[in-house]
């Protein structure tokens, strides 16, 4: 094979390549393009919250943010699989333990980031509006520490 040969093959492959690697893109979401609804009734009323990748029902990796108002608490719960939490604006508390403990928790700020082990007791409190990044392995499972912090069975 000469050399333009092998120039033209090695070309017409890393074209092909190129189209494959096209196919398989990423979708890219600009901010202003975010569906932001309501948050779902496992967490408290106040939030809103857009799937940015995933399913929150199905297994396999899930991406949410939330748009919290300042002083939004989750009061302690914990998930079945790893957390990790990057707080996109404004400030959050996380805290770790069966109770809130302001003396305790830390504050996170903008581009400030947050890991909540598989089944780690946490709590988180919005200082200021925020707007936080939730990464996990889904389906998406909360499980409050107290049963009567659960929005879903707390009384109306």
């Amino acid at each position: 094979m000469t050399l333009k040969a092998s120039i033209g093959v090695a070309a017409l492959l890393c074209a092909c390549g190129t189209l494959a690697f096209a196919a398989d893109m990423p979708t890219i979401t600009s901010a202003t393009e975010v569906k932001w609804g309501p948050a779902p009734p496992a967490l408290p009323p106040g939030a809103q919250m857009a799937v940015m990748a995933g399913n929150p029902a199905s297994k396999g990796f899930v991406s949410l943010r939330a748009k919290v108002p300042a002083g939004y608490t989750i009061r302690p719960h914990s998930h079945p699989t790893d957390e990790h939490v990057t707080v996109l604006s404004g400030s959050m508390a996380f805290g770790m333990g069966d109770t809130m403990d302001a003396k305790t928790e830390k504050t996170v700020t903008r581009g400030g980031y947050f890991i909540a082990q598989a089944n780690m007791h946490h709590y988180a409190v919005a200082k200021s509006a925020a707007v936080i990044q939730v990464d996990l392995e889904g389906p998406f499972e909360i499980t409050y520490v107290n049963p009567a912090d659960d929005p879903r069975t707390a009384k109306k």
